[in-house]
């Protein structure tokens, strides 16, 4: 029902230090499929023996594009928006990456610590499968409690 991790990085500061523990639900996704902005813990894609946790950037049919470390997505409606970043660690993000086109149950993510984060974009396999999601981060219980947003 529950997965339990330490985190080892610091990839998504400020939501997540380094060594926290956090609890996700399984659940989170049985009738329900992952929205943007969910963090998540799921199987690394390139080697799937290791679990990573990560934001939920890009979703199913979407294109994501990083221009001068800003994030855009183009939505299945052709709409293009300029991702809220009110989240990410207090740097300035950096970079132009994509575009990249996530395909059908796919996922397209990235640590909130942009400039410190191994995610979609270096990645070898650039998305993650639905199917490989293990739940979504409800809170962090140590070294202190809270919840996860």
């Amino acid at each position: 029902v529950f997965a339990n991790a330490v985190v080892p990085t610091g990839s998504m500061k400020n939501t997540i230090e380094e060594k926290d523990r956090i609890i996700a639900s399984r659940l989170a996704y049985i009738n329900e499929d992952p929205e943007r902005y969910d963090v998540v813990i799921f199987k690394y894609p390139d080697d799937e023996s290791q679990y990573f946790v990560k934001r939920v950037i890009g979703l199913p049919g979407e294109t994501v594009e990083i221009v001068k470390g800003i994030v855009y997505v183009t939505k299945t409606d052709g709409e293009m928006i300029q991702l809220d970043d009110s989240f990410v660690t207090n740097c300035t993000p950096t970079g132009n990456f994509g575009p990249y086109q996530v395909p059908e149950n796919c996922y397209f993510m990235m640590g909130d610590n942009r400039n410190s984060s191994w995610d979609s974009r270096y990645w070898n396999n650039k998305y993650v499968d639905k199917s490989k999601i293990i739940g979504q981060v409800k809170f962090r219980y140590y070294p202190n409690f809270s919840i996860i947003e």
